[in-house]
């Protein structure tokens, strides 16, 4: 009995002994943990192994500041963590306890004042000094240095040197620096005195770069508590690509027009937008705004040559163009064109192009063309084309050309050619194209990807052998058709264009009504001859691509031949049949039309 009372106490003695050593090790700082590690020339990432494993921890860190695959050596027995990491990493790192994780980041620098500050006896004082990277300490060209009050902005140059000048009036002034990829910082400055001094910027942290290091076997938390918190870069870098305030820049007339320091200080400049009544401009970058022009949205802007601003809610006028980054809203004209980042509501008049890059209503003039990236609500007059991106709801009037993406809703007008995905309302062109319809297509050649199509082979009192090709959908559809009655003493051809449509009364039966005019060919071009004819068929369906149609016909034929020429039927019809005398060259009869369609 004592014996197994023996075996007993030893597995109890052993589990609560562990025990207490896991929560005396639990309740140790993490950095002050004992290790053993000697190590030769191993990479950094397999050392944090080693060490995550032998102190039972995670680790955590930013691939971006931290190397892998750098080699390290340490030779170390019975030596804090903290020790270790101070051995494998130069100066310059700090770690932070989060839970059961050390994570390692970069020590932030400080921003200091450096030297010379002296009161300014004159309107005017200057502030200069670097801009520097609080992590590595180097210095950062091309961020923009601004004063939001006097709309004052300078940009560092390749060793991160700024130099600003300011008016005196205002009693307080603060610096803000802005770059991309790193955190905003503002830095109050004493007003009216020249000063040096240095600003420190920190990066923004990519949490897609990160990587946990821990103990083979044991998972991982399903969350790291920082007490720094960290933007989400990887969503920001994705919206800094959405943003209104660098769309205008990718436009070919951006590229071209914007200088590349302007560009810089846009995307630098993304979050800063500020208001302001009235700018007057020479050209982009020369406005009575300053050099932060475009982070301004203006009611009244008024561009000599043209202008880039932040948006209008009210009026702009440009001798040539105006460039606006985000919304503009009632009254714009471009002698040339408007390129809009945002949304425009109002009216918009453009003498080659107008473009909005995001959704617009209203009224929209352009020369040449109008382009609507996303939705537009309202009347788009293009001198050739209109383009709108998605939704088009209102009419479109094209000189050649519309477009409409995604859903048409109202009218499209062309001179030649319309496009809808889904058409909603109506079209008028010479060919009218949409992927799905539940309107009406009026042309020439009227398609719809999936709709209508019927290939009809058919025969009437005047021509036997007919063939015509019928698109659209059920509501109207375009055809196309063309005739022949061969022989050598009664010839005739015909070609010409009709409209129908389909009206279903259930799975077999059904009926279609058309109307159409062809041509007469009867042996000279010289004279007109035009058989217009109105037609009520019967239709039988075998399945889904064969059908049977016949019925009545109404014909007035304009003919204004007078003699027969060899080898072609005259007159038509022939004498023998029953018509009626409607006019001068004008004859009507009933006859009937009887054929199949495919498809």
């Amino acid at each position: 009995m004592r014996q197994q009372h023996r075996k007993l106490f030893i597995p109890v003695f052993i589990l609560i002994s562990l025990l207490t050593f896991t929560i005396e090790l639990r309740a140790q700082q993490l950095l002050d943990r004992r290790i053993n590690l000697q190590v030769n020339r191993q990479r950094l990432e397999d050392v944090l192994e080693i060490i995550s494993n032998q102190g039972n921890f995670f680790f955590s860190y930013n691939s971006n500041i931290v190397r892998r695959d750098s080699l390290v050596t340490v030779n170390g027995r019975n030596i804090t963590v903290r020790s270790a990491l101070g051995i494998i990493f130069p100066t310059g790192y700090e770690y932070q306890e989060s839970g059961n994780y050390i994570i390692i980041r970069r020590a932030p620098l400080q921003v200091t004042i450096v030297t010379e500050q002296s009161q300014s006896d004159e309107n005017y004082y200057v502030v200069k000094g670097y801009v520097r990277d609080d992590q590595t300490g180097e210095h950062i060209r091309d961020a923009t240095v601004y004063e939001k009050q006097r709309l004052s902005a300078t940009m560092t140059n390749e060793q991160g040197y700024f130099r600003l000048k300011l008016k005196s009036r205002f009693r307080t002034a603060a610096l803000t620096v802005s770059k991309e990829y790193y955190q905003d910082t503002t830095v109050q400055i004493q007003a009216g005195y020249n000063q040096q001094l240095t600003i420190t910027l920190s990066p923004a942290a990519i949490p897609g770069a990160n990587v946990i290091v821990g103990p083979a076997g044991l998972p991982a938390p399903d969350s790291i508590y920082v007490a720094v918190p960290q933007p989400d870069s990887t969503t920001m870098l994705y919206l800094y690509k959405k943003m209104d305030s660098i769309r205008v820049q990718r436009t070919a007339m951006g590229k071209f027009l914007l200088s590349s320091r302007l560009r810089l200080q846009s995307i630098n400049l993304d979050k800063f937008f500020t208001v302001r009544p009235v700018q007057v401009s020479l050209t982009p970058g020369l406005s009575t705004n300053g050099k932060l022009n475009a982070q301004v949205i203006n009611n009244f802007s008024f561009n000599v040559f043209g202008g880039y601003s932040g948006g209008v809610n009210g009026f702009e006028l440009g001798g040539l163009f105006n460039i606006d980054k985000k919304d503009v809203q009632y009254l714009q004209v471009g002698g040339l064109f408007n390129i809009v980042g945002g949304s425009m509501k109002g009216v918009q008049v453009g003498g080659l192009n107008n473009t909005v890059l995001d959704s617009a209503g209203g009224v929209q003039v352009g020369g040449i063309n109008n382009f609507v990236k996303n939705n537009y609500r309202g009347v788009q007059v293009g001198g050739v084309y209109n383009h709108t991106g998605k939704k088009m709801s209102g009419v479109q009037v094209g000189g050649v050309f519309n477009f409409a993406g995604q859903t048409a809703s109202g009218v499209q007008v062309s001179g030649v050619f319309n496009y809808a995905k889904r058409l909603r309302g109506l079209q008028i062109g010479l060919i009218n194209i949409a992927d799905t319809s539940n309107g009406y297509s009026i042309g020439l050649i009227n398609i719809v990807l999936k709709g209508y199509h019927k290939l009809a082979f058919y025969g009437n009192e005047v021509l036997p052998f007919n063939a015509a090709f019928k698109t659209g959908n059920h509501k109207l559809y375009s055809i196309l058709m063309g005739g022949v009655k061969t022989g050598t003493t009664n010839r005739l051809f015909a070609f010409g264009y009709g409209i129908g449509t389909d009206i279903g009364f259930n799975r077999t039966l059904g009926m279609n009504i058309e109307l159409g005019s062809q041509y007469l060919y009867m042996g000279s071009w010289d004279y007109v001859n035009l058989l217009n004819r109105a037609s009520v068929n019967l239709q039988v369906k075998f399945g889904k691509y064969v059908s049977v149609f016949a019925g009545p016909a109404f014909t007035v034929f304009y003919s204004d031949q007078d003699r027969s020429f060899p080898n072609y039927k005259y007159p038509v019809p022939a004498s023998s049949y029953k018509t009626y005398d409607m006019g001068t060259n004008l004859t009507g009869w009933i006859g009937w039309t009887a054929g199949v369609h495919i498809f």
